[in-house]
């Protein structure tokens, strides 16, 4: 018989169990590291979620611009700097940025006009822009002369070159190369090279500073209000994108730029200013409208992709070369005005 009595719990071996234990409460360094890397997730977690907004909001605007806008607006904002630290310090520094500028600005058309099928030149339409642009420090008429001259230089590489090539072209196309090369440097490096005149004239640096600063304002407004109110095309069958909303904002832009500058800067009645702010408002136009044109016929969105958010050299220079022969004929007319004088 067992000796067990009824009713009493028979103990339970306990080898092989691990002895209990009491919790461990964690020391304050490690609450203090769970802490840091609990609020180190989070902190990345936001980073993620603000720079996915970012990009979703960068590409709705992408998209509605067609552009890069955040590109487009660091390089206007390099070029901006380079510009103001020339003109208001040390303006012979100018020379260096706008001359390699213009001759970018004649390697691009040309290449875009090679593309398009028609023969141009482009070791004489250099040279062409060279002449023109030293041309500039001389006089008046010798500038307009060497101009001439270098439009018929270029008219006459063309068509000794058509006559050495032999290739059978057809009147028609070698019609339109000629006057393709007679255009482009009286397009770029002599209305370019009017930034250089204004340039050696006492205190032309403020001039033409002012000129770029409407020119830039006028297509900056013309851009906004027409990206945010654009509804009533312009001129469709030229350029698509252009609205009248666009150009109401230009002219705003262009009078409150040409105004405020005329008055702080050039020191000279503000109605002068809203007459130079206007002038640049319809040059700055007919630019851009006449660029959009060129493009159009040619079948290419912009000149080239040298800067990007922007297209090419002369996609920014549109508006701003054409402006330059207001620019340049009211710095004559009003300049004795200034107190500057």
């Amino acid at each position: 018989m067992s000796d067990d009595v009824p009713g009493t719990p028979v103990p339970r071996p306990t080898e092989g169990r691990a002895p209990h234990r009491e919790p461990v409460e964690p020391s304050d360094g490690s609450v203090f590291q769970s802490h840091v890397r609990a609020a180190r997730s989070e902190f990345e977690s936001q980073i993620e979620r603000a720079r996915a907004e970012f990009e979703e909001a960068n590409e709705r605007i992408n998209a509605r611009t067609g552009r890069n806008l955040l590109m487009a607006i660091l390089i206007g904002l390099a070029i901006g700097v380079i510009v103001l630290g020339s003109l208001l310090f040390v303006k012979w520094a100018f020379i260096a940025f706008a001359v390699p500028l213009c001759l970018l600005g004649i390697f691009e058309f040309t290449r875009a006009l090679q593309a398009s099928g028609r023969r141009i030149d482009l070791t004489s339409q250099l040279i062409a822009g060279i002449m023109i642009l030293g041309a500039a420090f001389a006089g008046y008429l010798t500038h307009w002369l060497v101009t001439f001259a270098a439009v018929i230089f270029v008219v006459v590489w063309r068509l000794v070159a058509q006559m050495a090539a032999g290739d059978g072209r057809g009147y028609a196309e070698v019609t339109t190369d000629v006057l393709a090369s007679g255009l482009l440097p009286i397009y770029v490096a002599f209305l370019g090279s009017f930034t250089l005149v204004l340039l050696r004239q006492d205190h032309g640096e403020l001039w033409l500073l002012a000129v770029l600063i409407v020119a830039v304002a006028v297509d900056t407004g013309a851009y906004a209000s027409g990206v945010a109110f654009g509804r009533h095309k312009m001129a469709p069958r030229i350029s698509p994108n252009k609205t009248w909303e666009g150009f109401a904002g230009a002219v705003l832009c262009g009078l409150i730029a040409g105004g405020v500058l005329a008055v702080l800067m050039l020191q000279i009645p503000l109605w002068t200013g809203l007459v130079l702010g206007a002038a640049v408002v319809v040059a700055a136009t007919i630019g851009d409208l006449g660029e959009s044109l060129i493009k159009r016929d040619l079948g290419i969105k912009d000149m080239s992709s040298f800067l990007p958010g922007h297209g090419g050299v002369l996609d920014r220079l549109d508006s701003i070369l054409p402006s330059m022969v207001p620019g340049i004929a009211l710095f004559f007319l009003f300049s004795p005005m200034s107190a500057l004088a």
